[in-house]
């Protein structure tokens, strides 16, 4: 025989097969009649042996698996387990499509805070306002039956929030909870200016006479020196916030103040010191009866949240305009 059995044990290692120690004579031939057609058909012994040397069909060369089958069940389990790899499955990842305010930076401003009222000392100390000094911050209104400001606006915040992170936005609170005291309103503006904010709104309810009723949206007046920068841009976040307050909210615009819903006014530091397009929200007026049956009810302040979120991404997906 031109190739000795060394070299048929060789073969079958280079194949992935492996002799068993112990087999019977049967067994024998028939693992290594499967191991020389494999190496007669390599080229490792001349072809004139091909059909002396082995009754294995030519199919069998081809394909390894078949022809380990025909030998005792433990050549066929050691074939298995040595030429066959389980290899894991690779599950692909499917990215989420991207929402519109993917890569968007949104400041959320909630007025006040909860603890306010029992730290008169901290909130009453002045603070930069953009060229004069305010009072740190106040404790907000409420309405007749108790619903503070500072409450309606957390949670309002909160809501607009979810909306715009599921649109794919980074949203910033310059509060997380209600139970705090501040932050001032300098650092109101700062925390919006540190993000670099694509946009930012303070959200409020107002505490006017209860004859008034509505909504209007503070817009900056130019503070020359602080807040040129941001004019343009607030203005026109205000006028698409009042279009959709206008049209979605249930509140009318401001009875009582400003001009057809939108007010602008220089006395705020939130604005003053804004280096980002901000504007102020007064949702409705909580000591009027009609906006503060809508401001304590859930519901409406979740079509609340909706406009404001609308009015956003209104702002951050349209063509920009001085």
């Amino acid at each position: 025989m031109a190739c000795d059995l060394f070299a048929l044990q060789n073969i079958e290692a280079d194949k992935g097969f492996a002799i068993p120690r112990r087999r019977t004579a049967s067994s024998r031939r028939l693992t290594l009649g499967a191991a020389l057609g494999l190496a007669l058909a390599a080229g490792g012994c001349g072809s004139g042996h091909a059909s002396s040397a082995s009754s294995t069909p030519a199919p069998a060369v081809s394909a390894p698996a078949p022809a380990v089958t025909t030998a005792t069940s433990t050549t066929t389990t050691t074939a298995t387990t040595t030429s066959h790899r389980t290899v894991p499955r690779r599950i692909a990842h499917v990215a989420r499509p991207a929402g519109p305010l993917r890569g968007k930076v949104v400041v959320i401003d909630p007025g006040h805070n909860g603890g306010n009222a029992a730290a008169p000392d901290a909130i009453n100390r002045l603070v930069p306002a953009g060229g004069f000094m305010k009072a740190c911050d106040t404790t907000g209104t409420a309405t007749d039956a108790g619903y503070n400001e500072a409450e309606f606006n957390f949670d309002v915040a909160l809501r607009v929030a979810a909306i715009l992170r599921r649109e794919g936005a980074h949203v910033v609170l310059t509060r997380s909870s209600n139970d705090g005291v501040g932050p001032c309103v300098n650092e109101r503006a700062a925390i919006g200016n540190r993000a670099h904010a694509d946009a930012a709104i303070s959200i409020h309810a107002d505490g006017a006479p209860a004859s008034g009723q509505g909504f209007h949206v503070i817009e900056p007046a130019l503070v020359a020196g602080y807040n040129d920068a941001i004019i343009a841009a607030s203005a026109r976040l205000g006028g698409i916030l009042r279009d959709e307050m206008a049209t979605g909210s249930g509140l009318v615009p401001s009875t009582y103040l400003g001009h057809d819903g939108i007010d602008v006014r220089g006395d705020l530091g939130g604005l003053n010191l804004s280096a980002v397009p901000k504007v102020f929200l007064e949702s409705g007026n909580m000591r009027n009866p009609h906006d503060a049956g809508l401001q304590t009810d859930p519901a409406w302040r979740d079509r609340l949240a909706h406009v404001i979120a609308a009015a956003l991404t209104l702002y951050l997906t349209g063509p920009a305009r001085s």
